[in-house]
């Protein structure tokens, strides 16, 4: 039975798709989850007539130009056929009616619903009807005896139950199904059918069998079944001669068994292995129509069943012939007959996929069945003789016809090998994204960032409508499509368009500069012989286009040719973002349903360089890619078909991490998200709602809605989970900022800021959880992850916590990232150096808000300055020591000092009018009143007016702030604080400038000294390198240096700045001649005050005794 499967289109959205004939086999009728029925004049009819009968529709019957329904209204409504009108309602149901079918003669019609009842109602009276009630859960399906005597129904109770009609009784009953408790959970729709012609057997879907009931008896006579038949059997469709039997599996299986011979005599699969949910005959026998759970509709076709009907005649000498004839190309065409692509033998071993099958070859060069499945050298088995003999001699002369098929068996030999492993994925065709297919009359050519260009190609009109979403980048431009232009793109600068070529034409570019000052704004290339243009995109000032012959061409947005290289496989798509370009392309055939995509992110700026390198791209399993671009940031991301959005992680490796996931957010299956843009500050998936379908329609103007990121985090109901996802997902969406900066454009400096405070207080918040959950090696994780302004606030609340053994551990993180800040320091200046160099200045108040780490390396050397003879003399204990504790028997008052001099903070400074732990004090007030409720403010309020007094220390007293309070998370309390502090001296300086305390005012730092001495040597190497590409090379062989080396540089440097201590206390701790004053003395009490605070270092080696100083009173 040698049949032809055709490639399967779409007919309705995804979901329950029934299909049938019409009695003259003209039309085929289908319908879906979309509510509509289309009549359709063959598989290739793309202009279908519709008829719209309810939301849904679950199922259909037609006969004598009747067309009844069962749809989502809980009705079985009648139009007539093929005009579509309304012919009123048949009967109603409480719930939805699951089948409808016919009788023979077209007089009854049978619906099975939700409601466990079948009812029986005739088409000319629907006032006539009879019920069945005895299923305890919904009706699967029924069908009529075709003598209209019985009726048959399967239900979800795992039942399957013959009724007398006239009796409305049960004649018997099987337990044959799995129950289930609705039929959307039925692993099959057990879609029974009884024989046409001579109404003899019953058959009904078990499992990955069929069995045969005998009319009347009753009894099960036969089973019909097949090795590779390995899924569930979901429907089954007799032929009209009534000998063949179709089958459709949940895995996309269709087979066709010889009831007589009960051999399998045709197999086929699904082109994609989705559910087989509908079956039809066509009233000639030759075609199967079949439909999927995904709404597409697909027919197999040259189905031999007519000259098998004439078994019974007397065989000839002619047929017996023509049966040899099919083996005279050679020996092995008996073989390879049952593995074409097209031609099956009366009994075929296994099903073909799909059209691109033909890249398996055996060795005699022919394409074989990649699943072929040979036992042993006498495959020709009893079966297939017998089947010879009633194909085509039949009994009478079975002789004959057996030593035909023996004479035509090659000789026993070796068995060539046979591939059963996965099975190759048919590769993905080449699109836009943004883009809706291409055959629609109306569709979207391009939906991004910038505008929305739609195609028109129907009767009245082929044009191309550009519209801009900002209308002063360019007004709405209609453009003549008279070249037939199948890809668009749209930037701020040009509109880029490609069409095929023919046998006339060659493939041609069409770029329409709109922003050129130049009168003539477009220009159009024709590309090679041969070539076709398969993707383009647009960047900055460059336009690309790949190709058929896996080449890419890269132009100015001029029209002057540029670059061009060869690609790695055939391409996908491609995007483009300022001076990136990235490519999608097939790096080797996919298998199981996966494709298997590489993905190469070119930098076309000054410095040409690859980023990506031909990696691998992750989809989900069994996806394809629907859309790939640039987040407006300029960070590369994209979506597969199962609503999965992934974007370049470039801090990880640049690795893909999954933020969002569309499917998660679609009310049904057959709803899906269409992604037109991606944004990161503000965290926005830009995406169209498609309800029913995977493309928007043009008309109307489909609205754009705005779903949210989540990462794919464990846990996230916890309150530990969601934390752990806020915190991950932000520094993921920071990392865009350091692209911009470090490829030279400017950047919000308040959202970065934003951004890294909200890191540390979500930081912060999970330290406490696990400090409450006394999960203290976690915390020092956390901590791990933090500033070294916030290490000190966990330093603070462990203490308060009394958690003294955390406490020290946290202080050895800080003085690690203390000591980390002191290495950074000279990569720091030089890339600080190189920004202004090439005349680029971060703006937007950098000074106040970030981490200031310049400041926080040069308090780290007073400190070492300060104490450098007490590491000499007790170097175990500067180790172990706790810089950040308080002082308890410290006589000195903290002195108060104006907000303007608060951004010159020294968490580490030793100073004669506060000890180390003073300084530190105040941060811990920031972020933990952020946490907690704000009954703190009210005696830091009293504390600032005391401040004169000398201290008198009581179990955990608020102190009063100081000039450390400006930090990266400072908070609006700490800032009111401060101005009643400024109120009470109005004597003090005003605040020094950013300019008065800029660059220029500091001491120079080992690395610039260094550059001074060898800037000429580097130039000298490198005459054509600019100043900025100098200090750059400087930096790379500055870092070469041993650590000794740079270590002499900082101390020559610090030599040649004099007394740099001194000067930076006088400005840093006075402030002023007042504020000196306040301190409580002038420059000569230096020294004394120095060897004091000297003392009590010496004096306080106990570590425990500093951390306890957090909490209580020493004296």
């Amino acid at each position: 039975m040698p049949c032809e499967r055709k490639p399967m289109r779409y007919g309705h959205s995804e979901g329950h798709t029934e299909v049938c004939f019409d009695h003259s086999g003209r039309f085929l009728v289908t319908g879906g989850n979309d509510g509509d029925v289309r009549i359709w004049e063959g598989l290739d009819d793309d202009d279908p007539k519709f008829i719209t009968v309810g939301d849904k529709v679950y199922s259909l019957a037609l006969k004598n130009g009747k067309l009844v329904t069962a749809s989502s209204n809980n009705t079985v409504q009648i139009h007539t056929f093929p005009g579509g009108d309304p012919d009123g309602i048949l009967t109603r149901f409480t719930t939805n009616a699951t089948h409808v079918t016919f009788n023979s003669s077209g007089s009854r019609v049978a619906a099975g619903s939700s409601d466990f009842m079948v009812k029986v109602v005739e088409v000319s009276d629907s006032s006539q009807q009879k019920t069945l009630r005895g299923h305890e859960a919904p009706v699967l399906s029924v069908t009529f005896d075709p003598k209209d005597d019985f009726l048959a129904s399967a239900s979800c109770d795992g039942s399957v139950v013959v009724w007398s009609i006239e009796d409305q009784s049960q004649l018997i009953r099987w337990p044959l199904l799995q129950k289930t408790n609705d039929v959307s959970n039925a692993k099959s729709l057990c879609r029974l059918a009884w024989q046409p012609v001579g109404a003899k057997l019953l058959a009904v879907p078990v499992e990955t069998k069929v069995h045969l009931y005998e009319r009347g008896s009753w009894d099960h006579v036969s089973t019909l079944s097949d090795d590779l038949q390995t899924q569930l059997i979901n429907v089954v469709a007799w032929s009209p001669c009534g000998r063949f039997l179709a089958a459709g599996g949940v895995g996309g299986s269709l087979t066709v068994w010889d009831v007589n011979s009960k051999l399998c005599v045709e197999r086929q699969k699904h082109e994609k292995g989705h559910t087989v949910c509908s079956l039809a005959w066509s009233p000639s026998g030759s075609q199967v129509a079949y439909t999927d759970t995904e709404g597409r509709l697909g027919l197999l076709d040259g189905l031999s069943t007519s000259s098998s009907s004439s078994s019974s005649s007397k065989p000839s000498k002619k047929a017996a012939e023509t049966y040899d004839d099919l083996f005279d190309d050679d020996d092995d065409r008996l073989m390879d007959e049952g593995l074409s692509e097209h031609n099956s033998p009366v009994k075929k071993p296994v099903a073909v996929d799909d059209d691109e099958d033909d890249d398996l070859m055996p060795a005699t060069g022919r394409p074989r069945n990649r699943g072929a499945i040979l036992d042993d050298e006498l495959s020709l088995d009893a079966g297939s003789l017998k089947l010879g003999r009633d194909k085509f001699g039949g009994d009478e002369d079975g002789d004959d016809a057996s030593s035909a098929v023996m004479a035509a068996a090659p000789p026993p030999g070796p068995l060539r090998p046979v591939y059963e492993g996965p099975l190759p994925t048919p590769p993905q065709k080449a699109f836009q994204p943004g883009s809706t297919p291409a055959h629609l009359t109306h569709r979207f050519m391009m939906w991004n960032s910038v505008g929305i260009a739609r195609g028109y190609n129907d009767d009245q009109d082929n044009a191309i409508d550009v519209e801009f979403h900002d209308t002063a980048v360019h007004h709405a431009m209609h453009l003549a499509n008279s070249l037939g232009h199948t890809m668009a793109d749209l930037s701020q600068e040009a509109v880029l368009l490609a069409c095929p070529g023919t046998e006339e034409l060659a493939s041609k570019l069409q770029c329409l500069h709109f922003s050129s000052w130049d009168t003539n704004k477009d220009w159009m290339v024709d590309l090679p012989a041969g070539e076709e243009a398969r993707a383009l995109c647009l960047g900055g000032g460059w336009a690309a286009v790949a190709t058929s012959a896996l080449m890419l061409r890269l132009f100015s947005v001029g029209g002057v040719q540029r670059e061009v290289f060869s690609l790695q496989g055939n391409v996908v798509c491609m995007a483009g973002h300022g001076e990136q370009l990235l490519i999608v392309y097939h790096r080797a055939p996919g298998f199981d349903g996966d494709q298997a995509l590489g993905v190469q992110l070119l930098q076309l700026g000054p410095r040409k360089s690859q980023l990506i390198r031909g990696e691998a791209l992750p989809l989900s399993r069994r996806a394809h890619l629907t859309w790939l671009g640039f987040t407006a940031e300029g960070t590369p991301c994209y979506v597969d078909s199962e609503g999965s959005v992934r974007m370049l992680n470039r801090s990880l490796g640049n690795t893909w991490t999954p933020v969002c996931n569309t499917g998660e957010t679609c009310k049904s299956r057959s709803d899906h998200y269409w992604v037109v843009g991606v944004h990161e500050n503000p965290q926005q998936l830009r995406c169209i709602p498609c309800k029913g379908s995977r493309y928007p329609p043009t008309l109307p103007r489909p609205a754009v809605a705005i779903l949210p990121f989540k990462l794919p985090m464990c846990q996230t109901s916890t309150e530990k989970g969601l934390m752990e996802e806020q915190f991950w997902r932000s520094v993921l969406f920071e990392n865009h900022f350091g692209f911009l900066s470090s490829s030279g454009y400017e950047v919000d400096e308040e959202a970065q800021t934003r951004s890294q405070k909200e890191q540390q207080e979500l930081l912060m918040k999970m330290f406490a959880l696990s400090c409450k959950l006394e999960r203290e090696f976690r915390c020092v994780e956390l901590a791990e992850l933090m500033t070294h302004n916030a290490v000190t606030l966990a330093i603070r609340y462990a203490s308060r916590s009394r958690r003294m053994g955390l406490a020290q551990r946290l202080s050895e993180v800080a003085l690690e990232k203390a000591n980390r800040l002191r290495e950074e320091e000279p990569e720091e200046e030089a890339e600080h150096a190189a920004r202004r160099a090439s005349g680029y200045e971060v703006t937007g108040g950098r000074q106040g808000n970030r981490p200031n780490h310049k400041e926080q390396v040069e308090q780290v050397e007073q400190v070492e300055q300060v104490q450098g003879p007490q590491e000499e003399e007790e170097p175990e204990t500067r180790e172990c020591v706790n810089p950040f504790a308080k002082e308890a028997t410290s006589p000195v008052v903290p002195s108060l000092t104006p907000l303007g001099k608060s951004g010159r903070a020294n968490p580490f400074k030793v100073s004669s009018s506060s000890s180390s732990s003073s300084a530190a004090q105040p941060r811990g007030t920031n972020i933990l009143d952020n946490m907690a409720s704000g009954r703190k403010s009210s005696p830091l309020a009293g504390s600032a007016g005391k401040a004169s007094k000398g201290p008198v220390l009581k179990p955990l007293p608020p102190r009063p702030r100081s000039k450390t309070q400006s930090t990266l998370l400072q908070m609006t309390s700490s800032k009111k604080k401060t101005q009643e502090i400024t109120q009470k001296q109005p004597e003090a300086p005003p605040p020094a400038s950013p300019a008065d305390s800029g660059d220029n005012d500091r001491p120079k730092t080992g690395f610039q000294l260094w550059l001074e001495e060898n800037r000429k040597s580097i130039s000298a190497d490198h005459p054509e390198l600019e100043e900025t590409e100098v200090i750059k090379e400087a930096m790379g062989r500055f870092r070469t240096l041993s650590a000794e080396e740079r270590l002499s540089w900082t101390e020559r440097a610090k030599s040649q700045t004099g007394d740099a201590a001194d000067l930076k206390k006088r400005k840093r701790g006075g402030g002023g001649g007042d504020e000196e004053g306040a301190a409580g003395g002038d420059d000569e009490h230096g020294p004394v005050e120095a060897d004091e605070n000297s003392a009590k270092k010496k004096r306080s080696l106990d570590p425990s005794a500093k951390l306890s100083a957090f909490a209580f009173n020493k004296n």
